[in-house]
């Protein structure tokens, strides 16, 4: 399995900016899909972004669409989450999922491997 290890997370004032960064290790990179996902207190991870082999083809859940940004860096083995305009309710703990299978990408079971987490919290 690859391994993850996810760093940027903090604290920040609604509409500002964060960039979420996880870095992989022990496979090739470039076999995997990527995806982040978050998980609020008392509520199941949830699919945020993700990105296909290439980076090419990139994917959203619709309460980020248009604020957030997924890319990947085969060259680096990392994937970025840049968020824009952040809002009290994406105050979670972010994951990095990496997916070895074809299913569906916003299924969290697809996933093999999962990083520890950073946390995200936007005040009002």
């Amino acid at each position: 399995q690859v391994q993850l290890v996810e760093s940027g997370g903090g604290l920040v004032q609604a509409g500002g900016s964060l960039r979420l960064s996880c870095a992989a290790s022990g496979r090739t990179f470039s076999n995997y899909r990527m995806g982040w996902f978050r998980q609020a207190p008392g509520q199941e991870r949830r699919f945020v972004a993700g990105t296909d082999w290439s980076g090419r083809n990139t994917y959203y859940a619709d309460s980020v669409k248009g604020r957030f940004i997924v890319s990947r860096d085969n060259t680096k083995n990392t994937v970025h989450l840049q968020m824009n305009s952040l809002k009290p309710e994406d105050t979670a703990v972010y994951f990095c999922g990496a997916s070895s299978s074809w299913g569906y990408l916003m299924n969290s079971q697809e996933y093999d491997s999962w990083g520890q987490g950073t946390q995200v919290t936007v005040s009002s």
